[in-house]
């Protein structure tokens, strides 16, 4: 397996995009945290990245075959409070907030997301939903106030966290939803010894997510501050959670 990390970060910038009209401000002040400069340039920051993982079949491969089961989880579970607002913290390939805008029709979402290459390739794709709104910041430190959402929805981000950041998106994501608002987590978690795949999802996690494995030795319960209520299951032999919490 190739060691992407190994890959000089100098040649992060190697590629530049055509430039295209923005539909979000750009925050100078917010700069790349370092975890993901070091770590992810390859998949999130660099063009070339952008082209490979932004098609539907590779997001639902890198799954084994369930990012449209769990994406569908995830918005089940927004669409039955019928929220007024919603906020999805970070960008996601493949549909995800396009269906998200679908089948919120009337609910107002908001996407952050700290790179601004995802902001962009993202305002491309929702460029027809009226109802998505998208922010330059940074999930660990989002400058919405107190109380501002029905919901709050983050889709496998959290592992790609170290655990320091992780802590505080949490923080975050529970601060700005309202009392009575639901979070719900989708992320990775620590399958059965049955699994065929934990032995395989082992040495992928470990050589390309340096941050995932905290997920299989720790539950996101455990990192959640102070809510009313928490809710958990598992998928695809316990390598997937859906954790929802009412705030």
């Amino acid at each position: 397996m190739v060691n992407m990390r190994a890959i000089p970060a100098a040649r992060l910038f190697a590629t530049t995009t055509k430039k295209v009209p923005l539909a979000f401000k750009l925050q100078s002040q917010l700069h790349l945290p370092e975890y993901l400069k070091e770590n992810y340039w390859w998949a999130y920051l660099h063009p070339k990245g952008l082209h490979i993982f932004e098609r539907q079949w590779i997001v639902n491969l890198i799954l084994w075959g369930n990012f449209t089961r769990l994406r569908d989880l995830a918005l089940a579970e927004l669409a039955s409070s019928t929220p007024k607002s919603a906020l999805q913290v970070a960008c996601v390939y493949g549909n995800f907030t396009e269906k998200l805008a679908q089948n919120l029709p009337n609910t107002k979402i908001d996407v952050v997301d700290v790179a601004p290459i995802q902001l962009e390739n993202l305002s491309k794709k929702v460029a027809d939903f009226r109802n998505v709104s998208i922010h330059h910041q940074d999930s660990a430190h989002l400058q919405f106030p107190d109380n501002s959402y029905d919901s709050v929805i983050v889709f496998f981000l959290l592992h790609e966290q170290p655990l320091e950041v992780r802590l505080h998106t949490i923080k975050e994501a529970v601060r700005v939803a309202k009392p009575g608002a639901k979070i719900v987590f989708v992320d990775y978690h620590n399958p059965t010894k049955l699994n065929p795949l934990r032995y395989v999802m082992i040495p992928i996690l470990t050589q390309l997510e340096p941050f995932a494995m905290d997920m299989w030795r720790t539950t996101i319960e455990s990192w959640l501050p102070r809510v009313s209520s928490v809710s958990k299951e598992t998928y695809f032999g316990g390598l997937y959670q859906k954790v929802v919490c009412t705030k």
